[in-house]
């Protein structure tokens, strides 16, 4: 039998949907309004967040990471003899999903396949996305059916580009004179704890790092990884609401107390460098380990990588042909592309 084509398969587009960020001061606090929409964030909160942005000119880089993403899906797919178009759509600003969608139906897709920048399961990082992507097809008499491609906390083309920014980062440490191994200390964004219950979140990210951490050197030598930890950032709702801990510049505290002098900071929980990377782990984490006189390294995210690139065409041609390989590392195997109707409640 012949390899399925995109044409035999039915689909004809792919879209990416991401979280979307301001790109002027004008576009910030409307920006967060439609982010923190309907979760009671106190607006002295939001105010606080958008000096991040403002410090910033007002412009958040994950919308420029995204187009470099779609850039490089685009060449990749075209090199790979796959004729398909790439969209994109964020949730929360420009490009929105429903003008997106709009613009699909427009150029008569019919049948298109959606990668969700977003690695790990939870309700913010999976089935909201999913609610997106039905509430702008519905919006949208005419619309093409958009099927989210599966969860990749475990593929290959995730695991070891994160491991091989890793070991670079040992390197570094070893290099600017560290004394021992290493903490490696994951981050991730915390979640509200009843949005966590019925998730898979923090099992998968646990079972992401291990990968990764099992793919460095591991020793008492400087360079070498001495243990690791997942801890959480970006906490932005109410206080009296529990939320997913240890926070990463507290776990830097309880570390430093512990006698641990170097530290390797992996944004797990992130596919590229945006603003919540640059600040809570650059800015205020790397400040925070300064203040201790703690060595810190932060690893970088897989961006644009040509494994992680390479990764999104294996999952679309997952979905091309059932017959494909579906690339997973560890115990737990490929996620399902479909999940299931109770996975990942929005919680309280």
């Amino acid at each position: 039998m012949c390899p399925a084509t995109a044409a035999s398969s039915g689909y004809d587009a792919v879209v990416v949907v991401s979280f979307g960020g301001p790109e002027a001061p004008e576009d910030v606090l409307p920006f967060l309004r439609n982010v923190t929409r309907g979760r009671d964030v106190p607006a002295r909160r939001l105010e606080e967040v958008a000096e991040h942005y403002l410090a910033r000119d007002g412009r958040s880089p994950i919308n420029e990471q995204n187009r470099r993403l779609v850039g490089a899906l685009r060449a990749a797919l075209a090199s790979g003899g796959l004729d398909l178009p790439v969209y994109w759509g964020n949730r929360n600003w420009h490009p929105l999903l429903a003008d997106t969608v709009a613009a699909m139906r427009a150029d008569g897709v019919r049948r298109a396949l959606a990668f969700v920048t977003s690695a790990f399961g939870s309700y913010s990082g999976c089935r909201q996305y999913r609610e997106d992507i039905a509430a702008a097809v519905a919006g949208c008499p005419g619309a093409p059916e958009i099927h989210k491609l599966r969860l990749f906390y475990n593929h290959p083309g995730f695991i070891k580009p994160m491991a091989e920014g890793v070991r670079t980062a040992l390197g570094r440490l070893a290099d600017a004179g560290a004394n021992g191994p290493a903490r490696l200390v994951f981050s991730a964004h915390s979640i509200p704890v009843t949005m966590a219950t019925g998730a898979p979140y923090e099992r998968q990210l646990r079972e992401a790092a291990g990968l990764i951490a099992g793919r460095v050197p591991q020793g008492g030598r400087p360079g070498d990884a001495g243990g690791w930890d997942v801890a959480y950032q970006s906490r932005s709702g109410p206080p009296q609401v529990p939320w997913l801990e240890p926070d990463v510049v507290d776990h830097l505290r309880s570390l430093h107390e512990d006698g641990v002098g170097d530290v390797a900071l992996i944004p797990l929980g992130f596919v590229s460098d945006h603003m919540e990377v640059i600040h809570d782990l650059d800015d205020e984490a790397a400040g925070a380990a300064r203040a201790m006189g703690m060595h810190l390294v932060r690893t970088p995210t897989v961006g644009t990588h040509p494994a992680f690139v390479e990764m999104i065409v294996a999952l679309i041609r997952e979905r091309l042909d059932p017959r494909t390989a579906r690339g997973a590392l560890g115990a737990s195997g490929a996620w399902p592309d479909l999940c299931a109707s109770t996975c990942c409640p929005p919680g309280q």
